[in-house]
């Protein structure tokens, strides 16, 4: 288990039964004394990247739920720090954010590929010292961030990717039900 940090996985415990979390995994993007922010990984919507910004014409990227907060707000996680101006480094070979339109340039010219760049609607945040107490109460589970987990395809199919990472103690938990008193 590693602690909360930018480029750290937070994956939901199998029972976590908050409807905005339920068998999620949040890619964190900061994590510090005043609050921590990160984006939902796995909570693909219904919309294409056209579909919500008009300057994205001819884009039929997936745009997926970053989490409940400021859902007015468009984020993005790629693995094109040398070629997005701005961006900002979480691990190796993912980055955050960076100059929109350089991006949706990038993307027009062939430059970037769609398979190396997820977009998200608004985000997860925590107040300070929030996430520390839901870690204490072993709501999540966390490990390392890696390409594979960010951009798995299906996008349905990263929480049970992330658990695998994490080893065969962990890999059983893809099998719980949500609700085990249901059994």
């Amino acid at each position: 288990m590693e602690n909360p940090a930018p480029g750290i996985l937070l994956i939901a415990e199998p029972f976590l039964k908050d409807p905005n979390f339920t068998r999620t995994v949040i890619l964190l993007t900061e994590h510090q004394e005043s609050g921590s922010l990160g984006f939902v990984l796995n909570k693909p919507l219904e919309y294409s990247l056209e579909d919500l910004v008009p300057e994205a014409a001819g884009l039929k990227l997936p745009v997926y739920s970053g989490g409940p907060v400021q859902t007015d707000t468009l984020h993005f996680l790629h693995r094109y720090p040398d070629l997005i101006p701005g961006s900002r480094r979480l691990v190796d070979g993912l980055s955050w954010g960076g100059d929109f339109e350089a991006t949706l340039s990038l993307l027009r010219s062939g430059e970037l590929t769609p398979e190396g760049i997820r977009f998200y609607i608004g985000y997860s945040g925590w107040s300070g010292g929030q996430l520390d107490a839901e870690m204490e109460g072993k709501t999540w589970l966390t490990v390392g961030a890696s390409r594979q987990v960010v951009f798995h395809e299906p996008a349905s199919g990263i929480w049970k990717e992330a658990l695998r990472l994490m080893g065969k103690e962990y890999e059983i938990m893809t099998n719980f039900p949500i609700d085990p008193q249901l059994n």
